[in-house]
């Protein structure tokens, strides 16, 4: 057991002991002993290798493949390097001696295998030598040559793919960088399959040309140096020549068994021993069809009982099959019965009709499956997962969202409420698959025109069977669900300052008061009220930024509640303590190199013309700017924001902190997904880059501005 456990805790040195092995048999001639035990052993790893591939449940399962046919193939030439040094070095006085000088397990395939006849060894190892290079091994090679180079085309596909599920929040940031790391891991096995099987296919070549040359030279050795008959020469020679040569292809022929099984897997995660099985009895008709036959054929002039066996054995299969089905089919039927009678619950009463939901979705007739788990639909495992994503992202619980159908809209068809109002919608088909350009499409697979309801992308539905076919022309599909999930995930984020009602934000003081209850208690409510913190809450959840870090938010307003009550300029002060998180929101992050902010800025003569209409009173903070001011501002803006837009940046915009809160006013309601910082906002460890700046023109056309200016 020690020694067991030293080579376990040491088995990183096997495979280099083992080249250096190879050399040595390479080089040095062997004893007949030794010779059995190599080639028993090469015998013994093909079968191991095949049984793996047998029973793994995924090619990735047995990644070392490529590797390991490169290291048995030069195993097996190094073996016929060295029977045919003894083959034809061999020391004998008689043609009986020579027999041996090659080992007993050669002289053994010679002479038992071969049925003791070098006419039957020969056409047993040209059998094997036609059917592994003619079928197995030209076979192999093509599906490695297709699978590599579909893998390789599906690469991009599955990368969006993932970060589409990453967005949606279907998947963590592991589970993508797993995905990543599979789908690279995936690319390089079938890359090296489609090399290593080259050396099935020359390993049957140099068979092949190995044997000639044992016979002639045998055949040469024998008769001229040693003096023996020609026929003795010919006798002895081919039948250490033909043992040598089935002890070798017959691994070789396992292990191009075991290259076709591995590239040929295209199946769930199971085993070849679960999966045929499972199949080839999936359609009992089938099987009755085929005892027919069997029973008809056996009326024929051909062997009576096997085909009456036959069909017996077949049809008591078939049979088999169906009972186990129909009584499955009847356990599952009442299983749902039962369920359905312990969910069923009496109507509500007539006045929960009034309660208005904070957050519904409405879904058409044909959309019902997408939240009934028993017919596959996961929709509700994905809000789930949503409210979960959210609360970590932007710092607020997403209230329960109650999901009803409603007949009157389109079967496929769904709106997304908040307290009744409508904030979104769109169309999916259930069986359908969306695919989106990724930008590099090559072609335009067979579909449904429709659009994406997040993003207004334009996408197709497409069957599942042309997943493949859309993925390698760079599409990015997702299913029904996803798009779903993905829609309703981006419209929380964009109406999460809609949902914190004042019981949840009593809710996180609650939460925070059990971790820092002093910093509560200073600023609840004698600084500032709860009413007063929610707005300043909403105003950071509308521009998009987290409220997570409760604690520096209620520290910033303990510190300036008591200077002001106005709940904009407050919102300011909060953003200002919040300027790391908000730089590390908007900042694009560059591996090895400091964060960097693109942007436009705001001329500081736009910023006094907006600085000239804000009204700041004992209600707060307003702004009266005429609608033909407003507009020109917002075409400047449009103007500034092309070079940086064309880039692929999202749009930035830097002001003044005085008027960064009315710019954002301003730009709303044309660019609704426009950012807005101040210059205060942006840490030092972040570097700017301006790719335009916002000018108004005509400034002195407003005498308002231009007088509050001077």
């Amino acid at each position: 057991m020690t020694a067991w456990r030293a080579v376990a805790r040491h088995r990183h040195l096997l495979l280099p002991i083992a080249f250096l092995a190879m050399l040595v048999v390479l080089i040095v001639p062997m004893p007949t002993f030794v010779m059995d035990l190599l080639i028993c052993a090469n015998i013994a790893i093909a079968a191991i290798i095949l049984m793996t591939t047998i029973y793994m449940q995924r090619p990735l399962d047995f990644s070392v493949f490529p590797s390991l046919l490169l290291a048995t193939t030069l195993f097996r030439l190094v073996l016929n390097v060295a029977s045919t040094r003894l083959i034809l070095s061999a020391d004998a006085a008689t043609p009986a001696e020579a027999e041996a000088v090659a080992g007993h397990v050669i002289e053994a395939f010679g002479n038992v295998v071969a049925g003791r006849s070098q006419v039957v060894g020969i056409i047993i190892f040209i059998i094997l030598i036609v059917v592994q290079f003619v079928v197995i091994t030209k076979g192999a090679t093509r599906m490695s040559e297709v699978a590599a180079r579909f893998t390789l085309d599906a690469m991009p596909g599955k990368q969006m793919a993932i970060d589409a599920d990453l967005s949606a929040g279907l998947i963590d940031e592991a589970e993508a960088k797993r995905r990543r790391s599979e789908t690279m891991r995936e690319a390089d096995f079938y890359g090296a399959m489609d090399g290593a099987s080259k050396f099935v296919r020359g390993d049957a070549i140099a068979g092949i040309i190995i044997t000639l040359v044992n016979i002639v030279g045998g055949f040469a050795i024998g008769a001229f140096d040693k003096g023996w008959s020609m026929t003795e020469s010919l006798e002895v020679f081919t039948t250490l020549t033909i043992g040598d040569g089935l002890v070798s292809q017959i691994p070789s022929f396992i292990i191009a068994i075991a290259a076709g099984l591995i590239v040929a897997r295209a199946g769930d995660k199971q085993t070849l021993g679960e999966e045929i099985p499972a199949q080839l009895t999936s359609q009992p008709v089938a099987l009755f069809l085929i005892a027919g036959f069997f029973g008809l054929l056996a009326f024929t002039p051909l062997p009576t009982m096997p085909l009456l066996a036959g069909a017996a054995i077949v049809g008591g299969v078939a049979w088999g099959i169906t009972f186990v089905a129909r009584q499955q089919k009847v356990l599952k039927e009442a299983e749902a019965r039962q369920e359905a009678a312990r969910t069923a619950a009496p109507p509500p009463p007539v006045e929960d009709l009034l309660r208005v939901d904070t957050m519904e979705i409405e879904i058409g007739y044909g959309l019902v499956q997408m939240v009934d788990a028993n017919r596959g639909g996961d929709l509700l495992d994905r809000i789930a997962m949503i409210r979960r994503q959210l609360a970590a992202e932007i710092g607020i619980v997403v209230p329960p969202i109650r999901i009803r159908d409603n007949m009157q809209l389109d079967p496929n068809a769904y709106r997304v409420k908040i307290r009744g109002a409508v904030i979104g919608e769109g169309e999916v088909y259930p069986h359908l698959l969306m695919a989106m350009d990724s930008g590099m499409a090559t072609g335009k697979p067979d579909g449904i025109a429709g659009r994406e309801p997040a993003f207004g992308l334009e996408a197709i539905w497409i069957e599942p069977e042309q997943k493949q076919r859309a993925e390698n022309m760079n599409y990015t599909v997702v299913d029904a669900t996803s798009v779903v999930a993905t829609h309703l995930s981006e419209l929380i984020r964009g109406h999460a300052d809609e949902l914190l009602t004042r019981q949840e934000v009593n809710h996180l003081l609650d939460q925070l008061r059990q971790k820092s209850p002093k910093i509560v208690e200073e600023a609840i409510p004698g600084v500032i009220k709860v009413g007063d913190l929610q707005k300043v809450l909403q105003n950071l959840l509308k521009e998009r930024v987290p409220i997570r870090d409760l604690e520096t938010i209620l520290e910033t307003l303990a510190d300036w509640g008591a200077h002001t009550k106005d709940t904009d300029v407050l919102t300011e002060y909060v953003r200002n303590a919040l300027r790391r998180t908000i730089s590390s929101l908007f900042a694009t992050r560059q591996e090895g190199q400091r964060d960097r902010l693109h942007c436009i800025t705001m001329d500081p003569a736009a910023e006094d013309l907006i600085s000239g209409y804000i009204e700041r009173g004992p209600g707060g903070t307003s702004m009266s700017m005429p609608p033909d001011v407003a507009n020109r501002i917002v075409r400047a803006v449009a103007q500034a924001a092309e070079p940086l837009v064309s880039s692929g940046h999202q749009l930035v915009i830097l002001s003044s902190p005085t008027v960064r809160a009315q710019v954002r006013q301003i730009v709303e309601s044309r660019f609704p997904n426009a950012v807005v910082l101040g210059y205060n906002e942006i840490v030092k460890e972040v570097d700017v880059e301006s790719l335009g700046l916002v000018q108004v023109e005509e400034r002195a056309a407003y005498p308002r501005a231009a007088a509050a200016v001077a």
